[in-house]
């Protein structure tokens, strides 16, 4: 992004998630906030013999909300991305029958697309041979299935992009629908991430890696974001999406504005594969773009919900740089102690409660944060919800390849 631009204030005017905490955006914000352990992690029978054998998933059936003919046409992740699409577009009161369908954008990130579905058809040509894969196999799994699926659902016929920046999918989604109504391509985006990774190879990739929790004794306690005990992620599927608005058009239809999208940053570590850069100048340079971008000073931030994924290393660069770039005043968050994380979807999940802490005034805390690291040198909330008056919020989100990310959000 370019400094000393005029911000632009995207409206946010809808929200739609479905996670493992809840089905719905306001169930999974009262989980997040009122909760004091998840209820999504469950142990997964296809991963008994791995060191880490659960993952956080939501419950829901999709044939009965999609009906049995749609859902065969998707992969679960958007499955996920349409019901979460469905919600959003009804919060913002939009009539997807009278609407300039050419004016609709959707932009919607995941790290993985269908990965559980290539896992099934490799088992089934192994054991039966190459005639039982099916047809459907690369639109199915392909990382743009949830924005296509979404745009075919709603009759959406914008400009339809899929993201994938690992684990900051999702924000870049929303960055990349800042940038498209800022630029006038569009009067509308439907944007966030999806994933679904329920996939036995990939949770055993991520175990060798020694990136996910092991605490298989006791798997709700296991993703501890700040914790000093703290020992890797846990995965989880979900979708969160935003619709987004240009300003005036918000305002010709007296649509509810919920908050803003007022600044966006992103960069690239060029350092490694799957370790961001220890000196967490890439993260920084996303923070200070974003900053930027949204003409707002560091003083001005209230709130961070941060990436804060549970693993020793993340944890303590991201908090460095947040100290470094805006200081201890504002109040911390990770919620993915409730969610899991859920890679390309963080973002969009993420993003969505960020606008809620906005217009609640409430910052959701940390879960399962019993002792704070003492070399993480912000300020975290844990325990209970803490009431608080802000008007400046920022999202930040990091992925394996060092991908950057960092919203600026207002009221």
């Amino acid at each position: 992004m370019t400094a000393g631009r005029q911000p632009f204030e995207a409206a946010v005017t809808g929200l739609g998630m479905v996670t493992s905490a809840g089905v719905g955006t306001k169930a999974t914000w009262h989980a997040v906030t009122h909760d004091t352990e998840p209820s999504g992690v469950r142990q997964h029978e296809e991963l008994a013999d791995l060191p880490c054998d659960f993952l956080y998933t939501a419950d829901l059936d999709t044939t009965e909300l999609l009906g049995v003919a749609t859902q065969r046409l998707m992969d679960r992740f958007s499955q996920l991305a349409v019901i979460a699409a469905r919600e959003a577009v009804a919060d913002a009161g939009l009539d997807t029958d009278s609407w300039d369908a050419g004016r609709v954008a959707v932009v919607i990130g995941s790290a993985h697309g269908g990965l559980p579905f290539y896992d099934q058809q490799h088992v089934a040509m192994t054991a039966r041979g190459a005639r039982r894969v099916s047809p459907k196999l690369a639109p199915l799994t392909v990382v743009n299935g949830a924005a296509s699926s979404v745009c075919m659902d709603l009759g959406a016929q914008g400009p339809s992009l899929g993201v994938a920046t690992a684990c900051s999918s999702g924000t870049v989604a929303v960055g990349t629908a800042h940038q498209l109504l800022r630029a006038g391509v569009c009067d509308i985006a439907i944007a966030g991430g999806a994933e679904s990774p329920i996939s036995r190879l990939l949770i055993a990739s991520a175990c060798r890696m020694k990136a996910v929790s092991t605490r298989r004794e006791d798997p709700t306690t296991a993703c501890r974001p700040f914790d000093i005990d703290r020992d890797g992620f846990v995965v989880g599927e979900g979708a969160g999406l935003l619709v987004l608005e240009r300003p005036e058009h918000a305002a010709a239809r007296h649509a509810p504005v919920r908050a803003h999208i007022r600044g966006y940053g992103a960069s690239s570590d060029a350092y490694a594969a799957v370790a961001p850069a220890p000196d967490g100048n890439g993260i920084e340079r996303a923070l200070r773009s974003a900053l930027a971008d949204a003409g707002v000073r560091p003083g001005d931030v209230g709130h961070v919900n941060a990436h804060g994924t549970s693993t020793v290393l993340n944890d303590l660069i991201e908090a460095s740089v947040l100290e470094r770039v805006i200081g201890t005043h504002p109040l911390v968050t990770s919620t993915k102690a409730m969610t899991g994380h859920t890679l390309g979807a963080a973002g969009g999940i993420e993003t969505a409660l960020t606008v809620l802490a906005l217009e609640e005034q409430l910052v959701p805390p940390t879960a399962n944060l019993r002792v704070p690291d003492p070399q993480l040198p912000i300020e975290i909330v844990r325990q209970e919800a803490r009431q608080a008056a802000f008007d400046c919020a920022v999202k930040t989100s990091l992925g394996f390849g060092g991908h950057n990310a960092a919203l600026v959000l207002t009221r």
